[in-house]
């Protein structure tokens, strides 16, 4: 007998991205909306948990609406509902969730909760359909950067995590302190273009007895140190050599690991996932080396990267087979650890 074709409506609000889609079948993105609130929190230099509470409160319904609308359904053939409930900005979180309970309430259809890290990771099964646990993940996002095996859908085993600073989180504050502004990651991404990432020599981490472990800190405070010793010598800074020399120390790094942990633990696939999976030079630089090693290399769209309520549909839509469902107390859980439940 013909499996029956499951429609997923997720939601997405972690952070700064109010997002809804429509996911078929984990796989298939009806719709994918997402509504931005960058330029707004680029006046402050990041996000404001507040303000990004406040406008997911007057974004949820419209962006739902609209991903309904453009996948062409209605809610009574929708079969459950996915949001992400953790980790995040407890407040952006909080809007997500209660949305999700209140329509799967109404609409008398199942709710399932999703680990945003692990909607990051499902981002790579939407446009690779031939992709398939088990393989090796380094996700690399603002708040997080993990290697981990990726066992079974929805299962995973980390092998790797920052010590300190997560990747993007890095980006972010150099960029600031080089005066590019928020977001960091796409600023720090083109100023490196024009530079040479071979002008200045940051170190690279390493963290004893944890091979596959980050630290990102220390180049952080070597160009932070950098621009103080040029701004009291009066020396003049090449911002663009800043950028890219200090891209330079954190990819090789991530590629270096990424590469070695596939090896150690017999994965031939290996996928990148987080919103700095969409730097180019990570993309070339892991492309070069996977190449090297006979190792086969993912990644997703952009827009995939970022936050989007696609990959939460993916991700829901797998917990749903699994069996998995939320009850009403389900809470909005900040530090939600990948892996928990």
């Amino acid at each position: 007998m013909e499996e029956k074709d499951i429609y997923i409506l997720a939601i997405e609000s972690s952070c700064d991205e109010t997002a809804a889609a429509v996911v078929k079948n984990g796989r298939e993105v009806l719709s994918n909306v997402i509504s931005s609130q960058i330029d707004l929190h680029t006046l402050y230099g990041g996000v404001v948990p507040e303000i990004a509470s406040r406008k997911h409160i007057e974004k949820i319904n419209q962006v739902i609406e609209s991903a309904l609308e453009e996948a062409n359904m209605t809610l009574d053939k929708i079969d459950a509902i996915g949001v992400t409930y953790g980790p995040g900005l407890v407040g952006a979180l909080l809007v997500g969730v209660a949305e999700a309970k209140a329509i799967a309430f109404a609409s008398n259809k199942p709710l399932v909760g999703v680990h945003h890290i692990e909607g990051h990771v499902s981002a790579n099964f939407i446009e690779h359909l031939d992709l398939k646990p088990p393989f090796m993940c380094l996700i690399v996002s603002g708040g997080h950067t993990h290697l981990v095996v990726v066992k079974d859908y929805g299962e995973f085993e980390i092998v790797g995590r920052t010590r300190d600073d997560a990747a993007g989180e890095a980006f972010d504050k150099v960029a600031r302190a080089i005066g590019l502004g928020y977001p960091g990651g796409p600023k720090i991404d083109k100023a490196s273009k024009e530079g040479n990432p071979n002008a200045i020599a940051f170190p690279k981490a390493k963290v004893d007895g944890s091979p596959f472990d980050f630290s990102f800190s220390g180049v952080k405070s070597a160009v932070l140190n950098y621009l103080n010793h040029g701004q009291m010598t009066g020396e003049e800074v090449n911002f663009n050599d800043v950028a890219a020399s200090f891209q330079h120390a954190v990819v090789d790094v991530l590629v270096e690991k990424a590469v070695l942990a596939a090896k150690e633990y017999g994965c031939h696939q290996l996928a990148l996932a987080g919103g700095v999976a969409c730097n180019t030079t990570l993309r070339e630089k892991m492309k070069e080396a996977c190449e090297k090693h006979h190792i086969s290399l993912y990644y997703p769209s952009p827009i995939y990267c970022t936050d989007n309520a696609a990959m939460i549909g993916c991700a829901a839509y797998y917990e749903y087979k699994k069996g998995v469902r939320h009850g009403w107390d389900l809470n909005a859980v900040p530090n939600l650890k990948l892996g928990e439940r």
